[in-house]
């Protein structure tokens, strides 16, 4: 009886670790994201900020708010207006 509430325990610290890194990873925060540029028509990386999505009531994923950096961009300030918002 000993083994099986051991087994059980344990199941359940690694289903609470693998949720708790899965959230980590890709919940809300900075995250480097590969988009299409729809202004020159290359593959970019991006860092888009990614928050809950505003819907009331109701848990609706994440959206991505705002982009700090791209590759395709020597300076770091972004000033394309940001387009690429529409299709990450």
């Amino acid at each position: 009886m000993r083994f099986d509430f051991a087994l059980a325990v344990l199941a359940v610290l690694v289903s609470w670790s693998l949720a708790g890194r899965l959230i980590w990873q890709w919940g809300p925060g900075l995250r480097k994201r590969s988009v299409k540029c729809p202004l020159l028509k290359k593959r970019a990386t991006v860092l888009a900020e990614q928050r809950e999505a505003g819907f009331v009531g109701s848990y609706a994923g994440l959206e991505t708010v705002d982009i700090s950096q791209c590759s395709l961009l020597k300076a770091p300030a972004i000033t394309c207006g940001k387009k690429c918002l529409q299709h990450l």
